[in-house]
């Protein structure tokens, strides 16, 4: 049987999904993953066939207002919808849809026939508990949090209309509106896997039937992956450093990060690694060192605390890790991840990147590496993380849809 993981977006939107289709490859399933160029090499790196989506991430990753976000999205998701069909259907036996790809995956299913699975990283189900991830907003009240949540959705099916109604035309089908699908999904319970941690979200009690909450999956790395020499020369050298980096996050703005970054390690007196990231964060010294992409999972164990944007994967890589964090989100869901982590003790409170200063980050380092409340709460969400067999509950889910 062959399954094909379609998903798209930054690298924190495909690289989880390298770590699943690893354990469903394992199981014995054919498995392909459907992501854009740039992340070819995750995929293969993983054992797993890649499948080419005709979109370009490049300079979409940047903060805007929201007007110029949406219609930057959309021309993502109409980019993407050009070939998806020819990219996801051919061969597959069962579709896995990130929640970038779902809303064009859903038609492709109707149009093969063939059964289909939702494998999210963010909680996308409008819910009383809390406001749409996306919005960065406070609690409006349970009625309004989930009115809130409507909007939203909303909101994504305006950003996917054109690249629906294009696909629907390609695939023959009769036509059929984004938010019409979607209402078509609800009403079936079509099945939704979420994947980040309950100790980070637990699962709504008023989200229906279908929609399950199952852990944060890995990323793939090999298992004979070591660490750069120079990087381990560094963290022996001395007490532990911590990280700085954005991820896919700040393009261009690399100069004034960095000397951010090494001013306020200086002012906490901490020894620091600088990961170059999209931003391209570079700084030299006997107490500060510039890597490049390296396993998460074999860095984070090993370090005082990160810097991070709070992305969906790196939380969860350094709640996995037991490690406590800095935050400082830039767009998108990333103010949601940091307030959870921040609402379990895990971290300090959010920097807003705009509000980003040496001695903001300074001040932060030095709470969140001297005070232990924020360690040992890194630990016990990790030892909570440690029970959940997130890629074994995808692997079971699949078996009960394919029979």
């Amino acid at each position: 049987m062959r399954i094909m993981i379609a998903t798209a977006g930054s690298r924190g939107d495909v690289a989880p999904y390298t770590g699943l289709g690893a354990v469903l490859r394992s199981a014995g399933y054919d498995v392909a993953l459907a992501t854009t160029d740039a992340f070819a090499p995750l995929a293969r790196g993983a054992g797993l066939e890649f499948r080419r989506l005709p979109a370009d991430t490049r300079g979409r990753t940047a903060a805007g207002g929201r007007r110029e976000l949406m219609r930057a999205a959309a021309a993502f998701v109409t980019e993407l919808g050009e070939g998806f069909a020819d990219a996801v259907a051919d061969g597959t036996d069962l579709l896995l849809l990130s929640a970038t790809t779902a809303p064009l995956g859903w038609h492709v299913a109707e149009a093969t026939g063939v059964p289909s699975l939702g494998v999210y990283l963010q909680p996308t189900a409008p819910t009383g508990d809390f406001p749409p991830v996306v919005t960065g907003s406070r609690s409006l009240g349970r009625l309004g949090n989930r009115a809130a949540g409507r909007l939203a959705l909303r909101m994504t099916d305006r950003i996917y209309a054109q690249a629906v109604r294009r696909l629907r035309h390609r695939l023959d089908l009769a036509p059929l509106s984004a938010p019409l699908m979607r209402r078509r999904q609800e009403r079936a319970d079509w099945p939704v896997l979420y994947g980040f941690s309950t100790a980070l979200v637990p699962r709504p009690s008023d989200w229906s039937a279908g929609l399950e909450v199952v852990g944060a999956w890995e990323p793939h790395h090999d298992e004979a992956a070591r660490l750069p020499a120079e990087l381990e020369d560094f963290l022996r050298a001395g007490p532990r450093p911590v990280l700085i980096g954005f991820g896919s996050m700040a393009a261009g703005e690399g100069e004034r990060l960095s000397g951010i970054a090494v001013r306020a390690l200086r002012r906490a007196g901490l020894r620091g690694i600088l990961q170059s990231g999209s931003a391209g964060l570079a700084a030299d010294g006997d107490d500060v060192l510039t890597v490049g992409d390296v396993p998460h999972a074999l860095l984070f164990p090993r370090l005082a605390a990160v810097v991070h944007h709070a992305g969906a994967g790196t939380s969860a890589a350094a709640l996995r890790a037991g490690v406590p964090s800095v935050t400082v989100p830039v767009a998108a869901d990333q103010p949601f991840w940091a307030g959870r982590l921040a609402a379990i003790g895990a971290a300090t409170a959010a920097i807003p990147f705009g509000a980003l200063t040496a001695e903001r980050l300074a001040d932060a380092l030095g709470e969140v590496v001297r005070q232990r409340t924020y360690a040992a709460a890194a630990a016990t969400a990790a030892r909570h993380m440690a029970t959940e067999d997130a890629a074994g509950r995808v692997l079971k889910a699949v078996r009960d849809l394919t029979g």
